[in-house]
């Protein structure tokens, strides 16, 4: 089979259009995440994450005979999906891009999806959209994530939890896909452990004021407050109207609210809290954190996973021989998964002449990158805690 792959790597070329004149093109590829919104001092370094795996590609000279490939960025604002879906429409028709790193934020991910990418049949990986409602979404076999499900983070919650003898939480989570995925998930695992819940209540985002909701959450008691909503939205809101008010003292914090921003809005007033977010200590991780040097933040959430989404898609393309969806999209689970070398943050171009040759790689990248199922990732979390007004890694999970 390989061989006759080889003997056919010319004409699958040609007929994907990248090479139509004999030389090698430009093969862009879209980026859409929230750059403004309740997440926006986290997309910065998503997208600069993305954006070095391409360069990486690029400098190599090994993608598709010497293709180079450029990003074209584009903003879901995370919240309003009808924005999101009209940036991912002007991606594709305008810009012509290949594959979309991203969106970030559940809603308008799956907007996107249903809407854009499914029509026009181009390839999204996630790094961020975490909803388990995503699982099961119809996508004809073109929508990956390199995070975890809140089906997993949901049980890691538990066990963070468990773990430090806190029996009993009070829950808000935004008012959104995401929120109500997670505070569902994570409802559901917390009671089977044996923990309760004594309210689960949605806030929104944009208000000024957070002291009814609190007052809410103060009067159903608990433990902790858990807080599932945006670290630069309606989720800093809370933690602030119940430090103010005296309602709780300490926090629990899932992936949208770990930021250094959340540091810097309360230092050392979270301090006793804990949370988690999609992450590794893996060999991969090391490896994209001394290539990232002082660059940007490699250790913000989700940037290792930016890397890692933006190389499955042009490492597909590498094992298709094409940078047409429709042909690589069958491929970024076996790029992604054993048997094969295993590839690691700066072995892009290494990972792509293998493939060049034939070989098989296993893609570890910088977040020890295993896809299963409908095309996401196993799951691997960073537990943190919160001393002495400052973020601190506690384990992984």
């Amino acid at each position: 089979m390989k061989k006759l792959l080889l003997a056919t790597t010319a004409t699958a070329m040609m007929a994907g259009g990248a090479f139509a004149d004999g030389h090698a093109t430009d093969i862009k590829l879209g980026i859409i995440l929230g750059f403004t919104g309740p997440i926006e001092s986290l997309t910065p370094s998503m997208a600069d994450g993305a954006e070095l795996a391409m360069a990486e590609v690029t400098e190599s000279g090994m993608l598709l005979d010497g293709a180079k490939v450029s990003a074209v960025r584009a903003d879901s604002t995370c919240v309003d999906a009808a924005a999101a879906t009209a940036a991912a429409e002007r991606l594709i028709t305008s810009d012509g891009v290949k594959g979309i790193m991203g969106a970030d934020c559940s809603g308008v991910t799956g907007a996107i999806l249903a809407n854009v990418a499914l029509a026009n049949g181009v390839v999204m990986i996630s790094p961020s959209a975490t909803s388990p409602g995503l699982s099961t979404a119809e996508d004809d076999g073109l929508f990956f994530r390199t995070a975890p499900s809140d089906a997993r983070q949901g049980v890691v919650m538990t066990e963070v939890l468990m773990d430090q003898g806190i029996k009993s939480v009070a829950v808000t989570y935004t008012n959104n896909d995401y929120g109500k995925g997670l505070a569902d998930a994570f409802q559901s695992a917390f009671e089977e452990a044996g923990g309760e819940v004594t309210i689960n209540a949605a806030h929104e985002d944009g208000k000024a004021d957070y002291s009814a909701e609190v007052g809410a959450l103060a009067s159903a008691g608990g433990d902790r407050l858990v807080v599932a909503g945006y670290v630069d939205q309606g989720g800093s809101g809370i933690v602030r109207a119940a430090l103010d008010t005296g309602a709780f003292d300490t926090f629990h914090f899932p992936d949208g609210m770990i930021s250094a921003k959340l540091v810097e809005n309360f230092g050392a007033e979270i301090d006793g809290s804990s949370g988690q977010h999609p992450g590794t200590d893996s060999p991969g991780v090391a490896k994209f954190t001394e290539m990232v040097g002082d660059k940007f933040d490699s250790t913000s959430p989700f940037t290792p996973e930016s890397y890692d989404a933006a190389a499955l898609i042009m490492l597909a393309m590498q094992a298709a021989a094409s940078m047409e969806p429709g042909d690589y999209k069958a491929k970024v689970m076996d790029v992604a998964n054993a048997p094969g070398e295993e590839i690691f943050p700066g072995e892009l171009g290494k990972a792509l002449e293998i493939l060049k040759n034939g070989g098989d790689i296993d893609y570890v990248g910088a977040t020890a990158v295993e896809l299963i199922g409908p095309g996401e990732s196993a799951g691997n979390y960073r537990e943190v805690m919160y001393e002495g007004g400052e973020e601190k890694t506690a384990k992984y999970r």
